[in-house]
């Protein structure tokens, strides 16, 4: 009784290559379901910001600073105003500090955002 050893690798071969055909076609479908979507996200990405800074925070700082100011990813901030004046938190605002503080997370807003920051103690 000798098994031919091509066979498994032909049919592995003829699956791969039918699911390779499977998925390109699932593909085709939801690129046309992405588009819409892009098309019609903008109008909810357009939306003005609070000018409530908790509110900023919540939205935009407290992923990676926590909801108490307590820290986490980046570093606690509820003495950041004892630490840092105005203009430095505003700069690091602007421009980001390090590799995990990215600059320009709520532009148009630094200077109200440094101000609260400032007063917390």
């Amino acid at each position: 009784m000798n098994r031919n050893p091509i066979i498994p690798f032909v049919l592995i071969m003829v699956f791969g290559i039918g699911l390779m055909f499977l998925l390109s076609f699932k593909g085709l479908g939801d690129a046309k379901e992405i588009a819409e979507q892009e098309e019609g996200g903008t109008e909810a990405t357009e939306e003005v910001a609070s000018d409530n800074p908790e509110e900023i925070y919540q939205q935009t700082c407290a992923s990676c600073h926590g909801n108490q100011y307590e820290g986490g990813f980046g570093p606690k901030l509820d003495d950041v105003g004892s630490r840092l004046s105005q203009e430095e938190l505003k700069e690091i605002l602007v421009n980001g500090q390090g590799t995990g503080m990215p600059g320009g997370l709520v532009p148009g807003k630094e200077d109200l955002m440094a101000e609260w920051l400032a007063g917390l103690k």
